[in-house]
């Protein structure tokens, strides 16, 4: 069964929920590493791996998104690059980084915990 081709509209409508859904999941997951630090430096580093995981869904949501645009590209099914896909690759882009940093900040605070260099806030 052939699939029915999209008229314009629909192909942009279809564009612009993939952006927002890169956008709307990348701040999500740079939302939660920051709460991920900022558990961590009041000592409660398994609240902060909590997050950090909830943070790994979120950018599992977008990973899986920004897949399903690079295979439609890859089968020649070419996406209109507006700036707001461009966004929205750049905000995905810093949520992963700025998630990395925060797994290590974590690590790093656990470290100065268990070394007693810090002492957990009441």
């Amino acid at each position: 069964m052939a699939e029915e081709k999209q008229t314009p509209e629909q192909k942009e409508q279809e564009t612009l929920m993939a952006a927002m859904g890169l956008i709307a999941n990348g701040g999500n997951a740079k939302s939660l590493a920051f709460e991920a630090i900022r558990l961590a430096k009041k000592g409660d580093i398994d609240g902060a791996r909590e997050k950090l995981k909830e943070s790994d869904k979120s950018l599992l949501e977008a990973h899986n998104s920004q897949t399903n645009m690079l295979t439609k590209e890859a089968q020649g099914d070419h996406m209109h690059v507006t700036l707001l896909v461009v966004h929205s690759q750049d905000h995905l882009m810093n949520a992963i980084t700025f998630r990395d940093l925060a797994g290590e900040m974590v690590d790093l605070y656990e470290k100065l915990y268990k070394s007693g260099s810090l002492k957990k806030e009441d």
